[in-house]
């Protein structure tokens, strides 16, 4: 590792409130930095050492803090809500907004071709910051306190938004318990791709209808079909409940 990009390193830990330089810190040492790098090199750029390993590691100290997480911040939820909310929380959807937020990119090692790739670099986002969660757990001496200290403030506004709205990005699921409770059965959901651009918001197009052979629909665009169907889901939803005066 050169001087360089150590200190490039240290600077980028720093900013997420983990300076290892502080007291009780692992320091700024080339080999306690080595997990890092480690973490921060992705499969794409063909190194000998990658961000894999930890991201198996990551995976479960993210799990596991999350559950401390809300069980120290959230504690009147039901054991039901904590694991709904807690899903959200360790999502990869979550993990690539909290890359983007972080500037993961300004440090990362990728491959060109996973560079090119836009529709994917989401996916690297969310592989690479649960890596570098894992990364952070071990340069620590297998300590959960910097991992808290990075994610807790994070987790804090996600929470907020989240309670506030439990169907947000996961409409359908609500909106298909709706349906059949009303009987309806499923919702039913028909997408076309009306662009090949891979960033394109508008890429696709969804209608939906509540029941087979009902005139209204709710149309809705997204990057991919999923997101389509969400977003035309969210409106369906938020119809359903103005008409129900709720």
């Amino acid at each position: 590792m050169t001087p360089d990009r150590r200190r490039q390193l240290v600077a980028f830990l720093a900013s997420l409130g983990i300076d290892p330089r502080r007291q009780g810190g692992p320091g700024d040492a080339a080999a306690v930095l080595a997990p890092i790098e480690e973490a921060l090199t992705h499969t794409s750029a063909r190194q000998r050492c990658n961000h894999e390993r930890l991201e198996f590691l990551g995976d479960a100290v993210l799990r596991l803090a999350a559950s401390e997480y809300l069980h120290r911040h959230h504690p009147q939820l039901s054991v039901g809500s904590q694991s709904a909310l807690r899903s959200q929380l360790v999502s990869d959807r979550w993990l690539a907004e909290l890359a983007d937020s972080c500037g993961l990119e300004t440090v990362w090692r990728i491959g060109p071709m996973a560079r090119g790739d836009r529709a994917g670099l989401a996916t690297v986002r969310a592989e690479l910051c649960e890596a570098l969660i894992g990364a952070i757990y071990r340069c620590w001496g297998d300590s959960l306190e910097p991992v808290h200290a990075w994610l807790n403030p994070h987790w804090q506004l996600a929470s907020q938004e989240m309670l506030a709205d439990p169907d947000r990005h996961n409409w359908k699921s609500a909106l298909q318990e709706w349906t059949q409770g009303q009987g309806l059965g499923l919702p039913s959901y028909s997408c076309e791709e009306r662009s090949t651009r891979h960033a394109d918001p508008r890429r696709f197009h969804c209608r939906l209808t509540l029941a087979a052979g009902e005139a209204q629909s709710w149309e809705g665009w997204g990057r991919s079909r999923r997101a389509a169907e969400q977003d035309a889901a969210r409106l369906a939803l938020a119809w359903v409940r103005s008409a129900r005066g709720s």
